[in-house]
C-alpha cells in the first residue's frame, strides 16, 4: 500500500508539471508582455502653459489649476508670449511642458507629429477697434491706414494677417505696427494708429475698458463675419449682444458682428490617460457654462481641427471618466486601475486554461490506461483460435508482460478504480487462457 501510495503520488505531481508548465509559461509571457507595454503610474505634476500673466488665457488656466490640484495632482503653469510660443513650446520635444491652449490658424505645413488636442474649447473673439466718425464695417476699410496688429509671434499678429491678406492689405499698401496691446491702446486713444486688433491672450479686458471709455473709439461690426467663417474653419462666427459688455451703459450700443479663432487644448501625445481624464473634466467644467459667446453645453467639443482629437479625449467625450477615478480617490483609482491592466489579461487566459486542462488531463490518464485494452482483445482473438502449447506460451508471456506493465502503472488516486478494473482484465483473460 505504502508502495502504491507512492507511486500515485509520482505520477500525480509528474501530471500536474506536464500540463501546468506550459500553462505556467504562457501566464508568466502575458504578465511580462503587460507589465512592459502597460503606460507607468501617472505623474502628480501637470505643466500647463498659461500665457501671459495679465492675460485672460491664464486666467482659464488658473481655474484649471484650482479643480486638478483637488485632486492631489499639482498643476505648474509656464510662461508663454502667446498661442505662437506656446505651440513653439509644445512641438518642441526638449521644452519641460505638457499642455496649453493653441489659437486655431497658426499650425502650418508639416503640422507637428507629437501633439494631439483634447478638444475645442472656446472661440476667443477678435476685438477690432478704430478712431473716427466714419463707420467702419468691413476690413477692406483699413487699407491704406495705420494699424495696431499685436507684436511679434503673437497669435493675434498672426491671425490678423491672414484676415488682412485676404482683404488684399499688406504692409506695402497698408501701415501695420506690430506692438505690444497696452501700447496699442495708448495709439489709437491718442490717433497715433486708426485701428487696432486684440484678442484675448492680448488685451485683458481693462484694457479694453479704456477703449470703450472714449467716445472717439469704436467696435467694427463685420459685415462680412460670415464670409470670413466659411472662408476659414478654424474661424467662428460671434455676436456681441447689445449691452454686453455694459449693461448700464448699453455697450455696445447694437449687436456686433465678430470673428474669432477658435482655442483647442493641445497637449503632447504622450500624456498620461489619467490626466488627460482631469484635464477634460476640467473643460468640461470651465467651458460647459453659460458666457457671451457660448451657450451651456456648446464647449468643450470633441471636433478634431488643427490636431487630431486624442483616443483618450475621444473615449472621455463619448462614455465619460473612468469609473475607478469617478468614485475614488485619484492616489487610488491609480493603483486598482494599474492592478486591473495587469490581472484582467490573467483572468481572461486562466479561466479557458482552468477548464481546458483538466479535461486534457484525464483524457492524457485514461489513455494510459484503455491502450491496453487493444492488446488484451487481440490476445483474446488468437485464444479463440485453439493455439498449439508453443503458442500459448507465447500468449502467456505477452499477458504477463502486460501484468507488470500494468502493476508498474503510475495514476492518480482518483484513476485507481479505472485501473483495478484493467487488472481483473487482464486476470479474466489469464483465466480465459489456461482454461
Amino acid at each position: 500500500m505504502r508502495r502504491l501510495s507512492g507511486r500515485i503520488a509520482r505520477a500525480s505531481w509528474r501530471d500536474i508539471l506536464l500540463f501546468g508548465l506550459p500553462a505556467l509559461l504562457v501566464l508568466c509571457g502575458v504578465v511580462l508582455a503587460t507589465v512592459k507595454f502597460v503606460r507607468p503610474a501617472p505623474p502628480n505634476v501637470i505643466r500647463f502653459i498659461g500665457g501671459d500673466e495679465q492675460s485672460s488665457i491664464r486666467k482659464l488656466a488658473d481655474r484649471y489649476k484650482k479643480i486638478i490640484e483637488k485632486y492631489g495632482v499639482k498643476v505648474q503653469l509656464v510662461h508663454s508670449e502667446g498661442s505662437v510660443d506656446t505651440l513653439k513650446k509644445l512641438s518642441d520635444p526638449t521644452q519641460p511642458v505638457d499642455v496649453g491652449f493653441v489659437q486655431g490658424g497658426l499650425v502650418a505645413d508639416p503640422k507637428p507629429d507629437n501633439l494631439v488636442s483634447l478638444g475645442s474649447m472656446f472661440a476667443q473673439p477678435l476685438m477690432i477697434y478704430y478712431r473716427g466718425d466714419q463707420v467702419v464695417d468691413t476690413l477692406n476699410s483699413f487699407k491704406g491706414k495705420r494699424l495696431a496688429i499685436g507684436p511679434e509671434g503673437s497669435g493675434t499678429r498672426q491671425l490678423t494677417l491672414v484676415l488682412l491678406k485676404a482683404c488684399d492689405i499688406d504692409e506695402k499698401n497698408t501701415d501695420l505696427r506690430s506692438i505690444e496691446a497696452h501700447e496699442g491702446v495708448d495709439a489709437i486713444l491718442k490717433g497715433d494708429v486708426d485701428g487696432a486688433f486684440f484678442t484675448g491672450d492680448s488685451a485683458s479686458g481693462e484694457l479694453q475698458a479704456k477703449l470703450r471709455a472714449s467716445s472717439e473709439v469704436h467696435l467694427v461690426s463685420l459685415r462680412q463675419a460670415e464670409a470670413f467663417r466659411r472662408k476659414f474653419k478654424f474661424l467662428s462666427r460671434l455676436t456681441l449682444p447689445e449691452g454686453g459688455r455694459d449693461l448700464a451703459k448699453n455697450w455696445p450700443p447694437e449687436d456686433t458682428n465678430l470673428v474669432g479663432p477658435i482655442i483647442e487644448l493641445v497637449a503632447r501625445d504622450d500624456l498620461h490617460p489619467a490626466l488627460s481624464d482631469l484635464l477634460v473634466g476640467a473643460a468640461k467644467e470651465v467651458h460647459g457654462d453659460q458666457s457671451t459667446f457660448r451657450e451651456a453645453g456648446q464647449y468643450p467639443q470633441a471636433i478634431e481641427r488643427d490636431f487630431p482629437l486624442s483616443p483618450d479625449a475621444a473615449r472621455y467625450y463619448k462614455s465619460g471618466g473612468r469609473f475607478l477615478y469617478k468614485h475614488l480617490p485619484f492616489w487610488l483609482a491609480n493603483i486598482l486601475d494599474r492592478l486591473l491592466v495587469v490581472f484582467l489579461p490573467l483572468f481572461v487566459i486562466l479561466v479557458p486554461i482552468t477548464k481546458i486542462l483538466p479535461a486534457i488531463y484525464r483524457w492524457r490518464v485514461r489513455s494510459r490506461i484503455y491502450r491496453w485494452y487493444g492488446l488484451l482483445m487481440a490476445i483474446e482473438r488468437d485464444i479463440h483460435k485453439n493455439p498449439d502449447p508453443a503458442a500459448r506460451e507465447l500468449i502467456r508471456k505477452r499477458i504477463d508482460d502486460i501484468q507488470q506493465a500494468v502493476d508498474e502503472m503510475r495514476t492518480p488516486a482518483s484513476f485507481a478504480d479505472q485501473l483495478y478494473v484493467l487488472r481483473d482484465h487482464v486476470a479474466s483473460v489469464r483465466k480465459r487462457l489456461t482454461g
